[in-house]
């Protein structure tokens, strides 16, 4: 996660803004700041308490015979021909 600094073109104050890797926004600052260093400073502070929602998903490797989900094809196939001649 990123932590931003937004402004509205009419208002020269600065807030905060929590961002996922996907561009959505997890959290914004309802106070205004000075600056931009105050607002990005104070945002850091609170991203530190969303550390935990930023994990990577962790998915299992696949590796071959590890599941079987059907009979293959020479399962079903009968090495005597059309019905067992």
């Amino acid at each position: 996660m990123n932590v931003l600094a937004v402004s509205n073109p009419g208002q020269p104050d600065w807030r905060w803004r929590i961002v996922d890797y996907y561009g959505g926004t997890v959290e914004e600052s309802h106070i205004a700041f000075p600056t931009i260093a105050a607002a990005v400073a104070e945002g850091r502070g609170r991203l530190r308490q969303h550390a935990d929602r930023d994990a990577p998903i962790v998915r299992r490797r696949w590796a071959p015979g590890q599941r079987k989900t059907g009979p293959s094809l020479t399962d079903t196939v009968d090495p005597r021909g059309p019905k067992g001649k």
